[in-house]
């Protein structure tokens, strides 16, 4: 999908600080971000939120959640704790349609989020 902002950083036509990639996953920062690690995670192929890569391809759901966990790793932050979070829909905060999970932490991340 050309106009969707995550297939253009995929393609190279927006830039974004990556941090990961596989063949078929790309883990780059978050422009805005809401902890100091805030990292996405995404599918390069379209897949407009989880309910459609779920029913798509578990397999790449898998590969999104390993990349994650890979990520928190890569940034230190998997022996203190981080949060991994897949927003659904206009309603739950999806700004870009295009799935994506949000790797967070560096920092005490508390319940509820805010």
């Amino acid at each position: 999908m050309p106009e969707c902002l995550f297939c253009r950083i995929v393609s190279g036509g927006v830039p974004a600080s990556r941090v990961l990639e596989s063949p078929r996953t790309l883990s780059f920062r978050d422009i805005s971000p809401q902890a100091p690690t805030h990292v996405l995670v995404i599918p390069k192929d379209h897949h407009p939120d989880l309910a459609a890569l779920a029913a798509a391809d578990g397999s790449l759901l898998t590969e999104l959640v390993s990349q994650a966990a890979e990520v928190a790793r890569a940034e230190g932050i998997s022996g203190t704790g981080y949060r991994v979070v897949f927003n659904t829909g206009a309603d739950a905060g999806q700004a870009v349609p295009h799935v994506h999970a949000h790797v967070l932490g560096g920092r005490g991340l508390g319940w509820p989020p805010g």
